[in-house]
């Protein structure tokens, strides 16, 4: 187990594991646990959510009396990759060989809360009481984390490394999120004898999309049309037509204004097209708003300065697990791991990023063992 922060990623970086497909990452991460003599389970949230595996928990040995018992928690899941994933390190940065995504986000988290349970066991050091979880389905709306026994836990506040920003970011607040699945009802009809005798569903969503107010509503809203499918043939005319779309508000009020804006634009689009609407509105995760006095954040702020890094604390515009655990009244602080340009064929992290991460996250667990 003298493995280092960095071929750990290097090998969990390289194993494919988009949502739903987390088999062969958790095999390995369960695989290392058992060979520091850790006991692990796995959930049965694979069943729950529609994946080959659950989320993994694992609590170390050894708590002492006194102090704050904290929990860790990244993603097992990347967003899919549109090719192989090749590693390289190169001027001491990781990256993808291959031109896809490398999926620092998470792993590079992964790697390094494994590496610091290493070096909390192995070495002995004494803690208040530290915990694991490893979820599944982040990418596709947190799935893992709202499917996870939060009861099981004795920590009473935790940290999640999922933001893609210099080390040091602390993020306070995470907006709530809608989904929206929008499927227009037209008529088919033959496009080139009889195109008057239909009812283009492709027509009344391309008016709606048109009617909506998209990207960057406010200071702190955003909606996005993401996925436009419809219609059968070229020559038929499109009886049917699905428009994906989202809304996200750190203000929940504001955001069942909006969704309701975005109802109402495409209800009239289909009503002015002679076609029906029929919509589905789901709520993607709940927001929340920390204090910066809040002991989930200063202890956060006392661990970064003492690994010599300066605080500073943002917004976030995307969820995170951190978001459930802050629904269920956990709280939990999404730290920046320096990850950068995620998502996309450009995705990458500084070597020394995730060995960091390793020295941050063994400074909250000192903090934590004489917190309050």
């Amino acid at each position: 187990m003298a493995t280092s922060a960095l071929d750990l990623f290097l090998e969990l970086a390289a194993i494919r594991s988009p949502p739903g497909e987390e088999r062969p990452v958790a095999d390995r991460v369960g695989s290392y646990l058992t060979a520091l003599g850790l006991a692990w389970d796995e959930d049965d949230a694979g069943a729950v959510v529609a994946s080959n595996a659950g989320n993994i928990y694992c609590r170390l040995p050894g708590r002492q009396a006194g102090g704050t018992a904290i929990f860790f928690c990244a993603h097992l899941d990347t967003v899919p990759p549109a090719g192989p994933i090749e590693p390289v390190v190169e001027d001491a940065v990781v990256r993808n060989a291959a031109g896809t995504i490398l999926g620092a986000d998470n792993k590079a988290a992964v790697a390094a809360m494994l590496e610091a349970a290493r070096r909390i066991h192995v070495g002995g050091l004494p803690h208040a009481g530290v915990e694991f979880v490893f979820t599944v389905k982040e990418e596709v709306g947190l799935l893992g984390a709202a499917a996870f026994d939060s009861s099981r836990l004795e920590a009473a506040l935790g940290y999640v490394y999922d933001q893609a920003a210099p080390i040091g970011e602390i993020v306070v607040g995470a907006p709530w999120a809608r989904s929206l699945e929008l499927r227009f009802h037209g008529r088919s009809a033959h496009a080139g004898i009889a195109p008057e005798e239909g009812r283009s569903a492709i027509a009344a969503a391309a008016r709606a999309v048109a009617d909506l107010r998209l990207g960057r509503i406010d200071a702190v809203s955003t909606s996005n049309v993401g996925v436009i499918c419809g219609g059968s043939a070229r020559n038929v005319v499109p009886e049917w037509c699905t428009v994906t779309a989202e809304a996200r508000s750190h203000d929940e009020a504001t955001l069942v204004d909006l969704v309701q804006e975005m109802l109402d634009a495409c209800a009239f689009a289909a009503s002015v097209s002679d076609c029906t609407l029929e919509a589905e509105v789901r709520e993607q995760y709940r927001g929340y708003r920390l204090r910066e006095s809040d002991p989930v954040i200063r202890l956060a702020d006392e661990a970064l300065r003492a690994v010599g890094i300066e605080p500073t604390t943002a917004l976030c515009g995307g969820g995170a697990d951190a978001n459930v655990f802050n629904g269920l009244g956990i709280p939990c602080a999404v730290l920046a791991n320096g990850m950068a340009a995620i998502h996309s064929p450009d995705e990458h992290i500084a070597v020394a990023d995730i060995e960091t991460m390793v020295e941050v996250t063994l400074a909250l667990v000192e903090g934590a063992r004489h917190a309050a």
